[in-house]
């Protein structure tokens, strides 16, 4: 299996990157995991979210290939950590494709992005940064892996 986490723009919270660092890490021990960071929009004006999204998209596309495409959005579905481990094993069993967790930048995912995902998750009801975002689906990443391989994981 292979895991790729695909935002826009580094985590510039140095606590967050950290914190992403160390869930990355700790996946690698289970199977391949990458981070991959496009660049953020530049030279376009914040009171334009549809030329941010636009911007970030297309650099976020060149990444998506033949993966399993997992979107985090704030109208995606929503699951239990256990739900999760069971999506991640059934892809990993019956799938060669590699799964994609994309991670929209601070507008989100451009629809047409939407649009691709073969899930949309949510991660909460709640309102998360986007860099708090990263390290919360990494972590989950994470547990969902402990409990595939049927290691403990404290609550």
């Amino acid at each position: 299996m292979e895991l790729v986490f695909l935002w826009p723009g580094k985590t510039k919270n140095r606590h967050l990157r950290a914190l992403q660092e160390e869930f990355l890490s700790r996946l690698q021990f289970f199977c391949r995991a990458r981070i991959v960071e496009t660049a953020e929009a530049r030279g376009v004006r914040e009171n334009q979210p549809g030329r941010v999204l636009e911007a970030e998209a297309r650099g976020l596309e060149k990444h998506l290939q033949d993966g399993y495409i997992i979107c985090l959005s704030d109208k995606g579905k929503m699951m239990t950590s256990e739900e999760l481990a069971g999506l991640l094993e059934k892809q990993a069993m019956f799938s060669a494709r590699k799964i994609v967790f994309l991670v929209g930048g601070f507008l989100g995912l451009s629809p047409d992005l939407l649009k691709r995902a073969d899930l949309q998750l949510s991660l909460s009801r709640l309102t998360f940064s986007h860099e708090l975002a990263r390290v919360v689906l990494l972590e989950q990443v994470y547990r969902a892996m402990n409990l595939i391989k049927g290691y403990s994981y404290p609550k």
